[in-house]
């Protein structure tokens, strides 16, 4: 899959539809250990973004130290604007990092993802070795969006996989593998030793504005094609018009909006005690 290139200004357009997963994930976080007199709590935020729902962790855990991790950055820096000390005396703070090879320098009571293991090819494998860096009784928590079969994507890979597009975009669209059936995700954490909570939700999301369907995947899963057509912005602006017109037939707009129904999938794993507890 083509690294999408980033816009974080199309990304938070829609940023409170966004961030309400994150917060409904955080909701089923359990407190996490004390760690007085070892030092304030450790949380590592996953792939971050622009930084906005990673400011929301201090909320919750002021007196942490949280640092967002990112591969993009025109998104780092647009997150820079977070850092620095919190209201509670923890700090916050961002770095550079490709979570499809992160490798945990340090041990950590809460590990978070939100809306990001989806880009992130064979991202099970590296569940074992981001548990060894979650303290025992720490948590390792995410969101993805499991709607890859919905109209919002079929469209997109019937588009791009037709005669047209297919020797341009049939390698760069999201797999349909990206993200695994629920089951998959309880059974491999609850056999690498974690108590593990596993459920999903579907969202429907009133949207405004002319095409807000088409507006909200631009910020999204839309960026790997916008990518590879950067150079084009004739053929660009093409895939995007005719990917308009199926989105348009398919979401329809009603006098109080657009629906895009959206289903995530949610998982909170709760590590046992005993050092390697994560293998």
């Amino acid at each position: 899959m083509t690294t999408p290139t980033w816009d974080p200004a199309q990304y938070l357009r829609h940023a409170d539809h966004r961030a309400r997963p994150f917060t409904d994930l955080l909701a089923r976080v359990p407190d996490l250990p004390a760690k007085q007199p070892a030092g304030p709590a450790r949380i590592a935020d996953l792939g971050c973004g622009p930084g906005n729902v990673t400011a929301v962790l201090a909320d919750r855990w002021p007196t942490a130290h949280i640092t967002g991790y990112d591969n993009s950055a025109p998104m780092l820096e647009q997150a820079a604007r977070y850092a620095g000390p919190t209201a509670g005396g923890g700090r916050l703070d961002f770095a550079h990092a490709d979570a499809s090879r992160w490798t945990p320098s340090e041990t950590y009571d809460l590990i978070v993802s939100n809306a990001a293991l989806h880009w992130v090819e064979g991202h099970l494998d590296a569940f074992p070795a981001w548990l060894d860096a979650v303290a025992p009784g720490g948590i390792f928590a995410f969101q993805v969006p499991n709607n890859i079969d919905a109209p919002l994507h079929a469209l997109m890979r019937e588009l791009g996989t037709g005669a047209r597009w297919r020797s341009r975009l049939g390698e760069v669209l999201r797999r349909e593998d990206s993200v695994h059936p629920p089951l998959v995700y309880l059974d491999r954490l609850a056999r690498l030793g974690c108590e593990t909570d596993v459920w999903e939700t579907t969202y429907l999301h009133v949207l405004q504005g002319e095409d807000p369907v088409l507006d909200w995947v631009k910020g999204t899963g839309l960026r790997p094609v916008l990518t590879a057509l950067a150079d084009d912005p004739e053929a660009r602006d093409a895939f995007v018009t005719e990917y308009r017109d199926l989105l348009r037939a398919v979401y329809p707009t009603e006098e109080y909006g657009t629906v895009l129904p959206f289903q995530r999938l949610f998982a909170v794993a709760r590590k046992g005690g005993g050092q390697g507890a994560g293998r």
